[in-house]
């Protein structure tokens, strides 16, 4: 069962003007409520969790579940091709209260698609839907998907617009589009997100032939003021690596796409924020490597940059490390 504080939450529009992209062994729930120190709307995305992992996990569903509720707004990112267990994830998940969630169709690594499910499901219109109608029968949390622009060879508009024709008649309203194709074979999933030309330009006409449809962009989006130069032409825009690696600029998001009036939070404030949540989880045993991970990019382009980075490198795998690895880290900056 969940922790008592992620009871079922009413549902309601979940707001996707903009997002940070599931990116696995990355959006743990430790840089989560990280990001959530610079950004309070931004719409987060868990791990890519297989399906039967939740549902055969000798740890229970929790393991993969749990997280914090300031996370809030958080969507659940699945991956599967077996309608009866994506459901079956689905109703236990719906006991957290997530906002949404979402079936991965975009993921190109070969052991995903030995397991038949990520981006080679795009080949499977029919089964993707099933998949989608399985999900939304299971619980009344909206469901949403995630894929590429094509696949391989398969890799024609009009056999996109197909794709999201047979998802749409499920009643599924929200599309992530990669706007990249993603080569099944012969590339690397690092190589997919590289190789295949960037087409924003796709995604832009996806939403002019789909106006019903909630059409977000993913895909190479650097900066929350480039995100929003999209907002014109689809409804939301995802950010993936960016977030990650250089974390700060999400902190103008909520001002910027939001219209908050507050000030913009510095780096140091971020981070005497995120400290006493380092120092509750490294008192029940969490190693503190597996926060301080997420904090490397945080004073990129500040002076010490290089050492704070250092310094953690060093000093975050010792067994007895704590949050004072941080604190120590951050004298560095100048």
């Amino acid at each position: 069962m969940p922790k008592s504080s992620n009871t079922p939450r009413k549902q309601g529009k979940v707001d996707r003007r903009l997002s940070v992209a599931p990116m696995m062994e990355w959006t743990d729930r430790h840089q989560r409520v990280f990001m959530r120190g610079l950004t309070k709307q931004t719409l987060l995305y868990t791990e890519m969790v297989v399906a039967p992992a939740i549902i055969f996990s000798k740890d229970g569903p929790g393991r993969f579940l749990d997280y914090s509720d300031i996370e809030h707004p958080i969507a659940l990112q699945l991956g599967g091709s077996d309608p009866a267990q994506l459901a079956q994830c689905c109703k236990i998940a719906q006991e957290w209260g997530y906002d949404e969630f979402n079936l991965n169709v975009g993921c190109p690594s070969d052991r995903v698609s030995a397991g038949r499910f990520g981006a080679c499901l795009m080949a499977e219109p029919d089964l993707v839907a099933d998949c989608i109608k399985a999900m939304q029968d299971a619980s009344d949390i909206p469901v949403t998907i995630k894929h590429r622009i094509g696949i391989d060879d398969l890799d024609s508009y009009e056999l996109l617009c197909t794709f999201i024709e047979r998802v749409a008649q499920t009643g599924c309203e929200t599309f992530i589009i990669h706007a990249r194709k993603a080569w099944l074979k012969g590339l690397s999933p690092k190589q997919n997100r590289e190789i295949p030309p960037l087409r924003h330009d796709i995604v832009h006409m996806v939403k002019k032939d789909f106006p019903h449809l909630e059409i977000i962009l993913n895909g190479g989006i650097q900066t929350v003021e480039e995100a929003a130069s999209h907002l014109d032409k689809v409804d939301g825009v995802m950010i993936g690596r960016a977030a990650y690696e250089t974390p700060y600029i999400m902190a103008n998001a909520d001002q910027l796409i939001y219209g908050d009036t507050r000030p913009v939070i510095t780096r140091e404030e971020a981070l005497a924020a995120f400290l006493p949540y380092v120092d509750d989880k490294v008192a029940n045993d969490v190693y503190v490597r597996h926060m301080a991970k997420h904090l490397f990019g945080l004073f990129q382009g500040e002076r010490g940059a290089k050492a704070w980075r250092r310094y953690l490198s060093e000093h975050m795998f010792h067994p007895h490390a704590n949050g004072d690895v941080i604190r120590q880290a951050a004298r560095l900056i100048e």
